[in-house]
């Protein structure tokens, strides 16, 4: 089918979820870079939205990929069958998590994960309700929209769960003046689509003293900043504290849909009984996805300190520095910078388009510039990309 047909045929059969797609058509990816159908090479500033931290195809990934195709694909839903890649996956997790973080449920993706954890919660405390933040964003499913306070992106699917109370973050009074304590508290440790904002130590210390307090869960989710990003494996380590409920996805799957929540076996125990599959799901924890995932969280591991996150982060930081650069927010390699206007975050990602550099924006911060690469881009990448994006605002 010619390459115009391939976007009449996306444009008019797939279903679309904006009225201004980018229609950049990629025939392949390699490493940092995606390829369109011309052959014209783009620097992936955003790691299709910090899925790619170890880049395109990592070779390790593919191999882990093959042999695992060659031995089975599903099976059965999860749970009820012993399969090596979901036990190995868990070993590697295990290898770098708190050992109080020792149960592991695979799931598809970031938002189920986040659903499965609201459950979980819910069912271990006995509660209804959750306190969730002003400005996070947790997913698009039912649970985790519930969870979100932008009436733009909420409204038009209410009702939605009750007994969800928002606070801003950073806000410990309104914290530790609810009436009654939640099932859960949940944060983004760096709210991601509000644009890269980081969430204080002091608040953070503050929601595990009041779930310790209480009886909440804590749950974090760290679907865009886990498996390194922000220069250690998990965000939540840079914070000095331990999670109840962990949810992971994105990154987790090494290019494969891949999520998880993570707890204690007392918590998870919960869900396996009263009822019975107490939470089940048919593709969760896909052997060719674990595969995928074990050697995305190997490679990640062995590899982080030679990364230089820290450095790269402040490599970005000394060169995008520009009179409509108002600031640059977020840590590691989770930055977001925020321009002058809307109108020139949007000229800016056309421009640098053009100029082979692959970016995007944010869901609350529309004038903020995504800067989410992978992990190992190289210095000369960052200063080479930071020059372009200069370049574009002087012009």
């Amino acid at each position: 089918m010619p390459h115009i047909g391939n976007r009449q045929f996306f444009l008019h059969h797939l279903a679309q979820t904006s009225d201004a797609p980018l229609l950049l058509e990629i025939e392949r990816a390699e490493g940092h870079y995606l390829y369109d159908a011309t052959g014209k090479k783009y620097l992936d500033l955003i790691s299709g939205i910090s899925v790619s931290s170890l880049g395109h195809r990592h070779p390790k990934v593919l191999e882990a990929i093959h042999t695992q195709l060659d031995k089975y694909m599903h099976l059965m839903v999860y749970g009820e069958v012993v399969q090596s890649p979901q036990v190995q996956l868990a070993q590697a997790l295990g290898n770098v998590l708190p050992p109080q973080l020792d149960n592991f449920y695979f799931v598809n993706s970031g938002s189920e994960a986040i659903e499965g954890a609201m459950k979980l919660a819910r069912r271990f405390t006995g509660r209804s309700a959750f306190v969730a933040q002003i400005n996070a964003y947790h997913g698009g499913t039912q649970g985790a929209l519930s969870l979100m306070s932008n009436e733009y992106y909420s409204g038009a699917y209410r009702p939605l769960l009750p007994n969800i109370h928002f606070i801003e973050a950073d806000n410990i009074d309104a914290l530790q003046n609810m009436a009654e304590p939640p099932a859960a508290v949940v944060l983004e440790l760096i709210q991601a689509e509000r644009g890269s904002f980081v969430l204080s130590t002091e608040y953070v210390h503050a929601v595990r003293e009041f779930c310790n307090r209480t009886g909440a869960l804590m749950i974090v989710d760290e679907i865009q900043t886990g498996m390194g990003r922000t220069g250690t494996m998990f965000a939540f380590e840079q914070y000095g504290i331990v999670p109840d409920i962990l949810v992971l996805g994105k990154a987790l799957g090494g290019g494969m849909p891949m999520g998880a929540f993570i707890a204690s076996k007392e918590h998870m125990q919960c869900l396996s009984e009263n009822p019975v599959l107490g939470h089940i799901t048919t593709f969760g924890g896909h052997p060719v996805c674990c595969a995928a995932s074990a050697a995305a969280v190997n490679i990640t591991a062995e590899n982080l300190q030679h990364f230089h996150i820290t450095e790269k982060e402040k490599l970005f930081r000394k060169h995008l520095q520009h009179p409509k650069i108002h600031r640059v927010e977020g840590m590691g390699l989770l930055l977001a910078a925020h321009l002058d206007s809307e109108q020139t975050c949007k000229k800016l990602i056309l421009g640098a388009l053009n100029d082979g550099i692959f970016t995007d924006w944010f869901l609350y911060a529309p004038n903020a510039l995504r800067i989410a690469p992978p992990l190992s881009i190289t210095e000369d990448e960052i200063v080479k990309t930071c020059r372009i994006i200069i370049d574009l605002l002087n012009k």
